[in-house]
């Protein structure tokens, strides 16, 4: 029911005439829900409006595939990057997929995190936010026998030659309906081996590790400047 120009004048006398606490616990009592609310929304818009403001744009996405680094190695492949390449580092990031493990031999209680690292990985070439990983040999067996690695031309020293599968009947093998397992491979080079390179060499790895630049990349030309930053 809409009030007339005179309640509602009444009320708003009877308001003012209300104590300061009186005033508060009406304000409370009434309109307690809209003001929850609008907190809530003004603290939502805040959240988002800062992360706009404060989200860092990748210029190159890396993935370290059973491999570990250190601190200081790890700002040696981020935030120095940046200073070299003269990025701005407040706006811009190299963004790290880190803690990844890949293996064809998974046992059972790793096999879980195989599993989801791999589906993590196949995630992120699909959508076309990974570049450069860096792995150890048996990472490197798989992502290039996977096709996953990109051919390099002879300008990167230390390029190192892997199998890419371009058939493989073990399916049909594993069911029965091929007598023989035959793989069909080509050899191409698709690594740079950077185990010695200063950036690597005291950073304590236990095997070689080598760097490999994802196939489909769009970012090539600053996947390409990375690398000539390592070897530099």
């Amino acid at each position: 029911m809409r009030l007339t120009k005179e309640e509602k004048a009444a009320r708003r006398a009877a308001f003012q005439a209300l104590t300061p606490a009186k005033k508060a616990e009406h304000i409370y009592l009434y309109y307690k829900w809209p003001i929850l609310l609008g907190i809530i929304a003004l603290v939502i818009l805040g959240s988002v409006v800062q992360r706009e403001l404060t989200k860092k744009e990748p210029v190159v996405y890396m993935a370290f595939a059973n491999v570990a680094v250190g601190e200081d190695l790890e700002t040696a492949l981020t935030a120095d990057y940046l200073v070299y390449a003269g990025l701005n580092a407040k706006k811009q990031e190299v963004y790290l997929y880190k803690d990844l493990y890949l293996s064809d031999e998974a046992t059972f209680d790793n096999n879980g995190y195989a599993y989801a690292s791999r589906m993590k990985l196949m995630g992120a070439v699909n959508a076309q936010k990974l570049d450069l990983v860096l792995m150890n040999r048996e990472a490197y067996d798989l992502l290039s026998g996977g096709g996953y690695l990109l051919a390099l031309d002879d300008s990167f020293p230390g390029l190192t030659e892997n199998a890419v599968i371009l058939s493989d009947n073990s399916l049909e093998y594993t069911l029965g309906e091929a007598e023989e397992r035959i793989v069909r491979t080509r050899t191409e080079a698709n690594a740079v081996d950077v185990t010695d390179l200063p950036f690597f060499r005291g950073a304590g790895f236990p095997d070689r590790v080598y760097l490999g630049v994802i196939a489909n990349t769009p970012r090539l030309a600053e996947a390409k400047n990375y690398i000539e930053y390592l070897l530099n």
